[in-house]
């Protein structure tokens, strides 16, 4: 990557629906080397994909937590499938520490979000959890500087 193209990522992941002349305008290039540019972003897998940020309130998703859930390595081949057919999660990693993994869910209500915490309990063993109260920083980019040699 060049420091164009780390111009049109950062410009991208601020706002994924500049458009190529806004791009063009930025880098200094025409809008065909721009769209030449994304396509090799895109084919090279540093761009995965494009997607809008949804105000998670305003379709009443009011409660936000973090789930952190201890499993056994055997438990894995079972967690993985049933926690990806789960739409109230919206990240899953797998971490060090006491927990194996941690869980970024969102529901309606602490109701539902209890109903949760009981099923993963019952399938899968001890969780620690942690409602989000509010957030000061939001999931953002990754800003691409030049770098350090």
């Amino acid at each position: 990557m060049d420091k164009i193209d780390r111009k049109i990522v950062n410009i991208l992941q601020k706002n994924a629906r500049a458009s190529l002349k806004d791009l063009s305008k930025e880098c200094f290039i025409s809008s065909p080397a721009i769209a030449a540019r994304i396509s090799k972003l895109e084919r090279s897998g540093i761009i995965e994909g494009y997607q809008a940020t949804i105000n998670l309130e305003k379709i009443n998703f009011h409660v936000k937590a973090f789930i952190q859930v201890q499993l056994e390595p055997r438990q894995k081949k079972e967690f993985y499938p049933y926690i990806q057919q789960i739409p109230n999660v919206i990240e899953c990693n797998c971490v060090t520490g006491d927990f194996s993994e941690v869980m970024e869910v969102v529901f309606p209500s602490t109701t539902d979000l209890d109903d949760f915490i009981n099923d993963i309990q019952q399938r899968f063993g001890k969780t620690s959890t942690q409602i989000v109260f509010s957030t000061s920083v939001d999931h953002r980019g990754v800003q691409l500087n030049e770098p350090k040699e």
